[in-house]
């Protein structure tokens, strides 16, 4: 499933569009590589979201809802970004 609408089912973007700002200025990495809006997720891939001042770590799942598979997060693991360097 393509990256902006992973992160809009998910729920971790509210707009795709947002997403694919996002993507488009290299804040989003998928396991350590910079990802483009139309990049394919896939369940277990690493997410790392840069938002202003801090990382947003997750792994991506699928769940079947309404014959349908649905993307969610596992985990969350926040960071602060040093503002300093």
């Amino acid at each position: 499933m393509r990256l902006d609408l992973v992160l809009k089912l998910s729920g971790l973007i509210k707009r795709r569009t947002i997403a694919k700002e996002l993507a488009d200025r290299g804040r989003i990495l998928i396991n350590d590589r910079v990802a483009k809006p139309s990049s394919e997720v896939k369940a277990g891939d690493i997410l790392e979201l840069r938002l202003g001042n801090r990382v947003l770590v997750v792994e991506i799942s699928f769940v079947e809802r309404f014959k349908r598979e649905f993307p969610e997060y596992k985990e969350v693991l926040t960071r602060k970004v040093n503002s300093d360097a």
